[in-house]
């Protein structure tokens, strides 16, 4: 599919609604902008949530490990 896109003063564009949804693109996504030998190429990003471990939240995780290498064992 292809669209005409305007670029305004600031650098600004808007993608059609038409190629909007035929990409399952939502308000607030973001897209990443790359140079391509053929032009510009954008794409939606992956986002993948991050979450940094308190001391606690490690010690959790330890408390855990014979109970999980009890589960391992059994499905040997």
């Amino acid at each position: 599919m292809k669209e005409h896109i305007t670029m305004n003063a600031r650098g600004v564009i808007t993608l059609p609604a038409k190629l909007r949804r035929a990409l399952g693109l939502e308000a607030g996504e973001v897209l990443v902008a790359e140079t391509t030998p053929d032009g510009i190429l954008l794409r939606p990003t992956v986002s993948i949530p991050v979450e940094i471990y308190t001391e606690e939240r490690i010690e959790e995780f330890a408390s855990d490990a014979p109970a999980i290498e009890r589960l391992l064992r059994e499905r040997d």
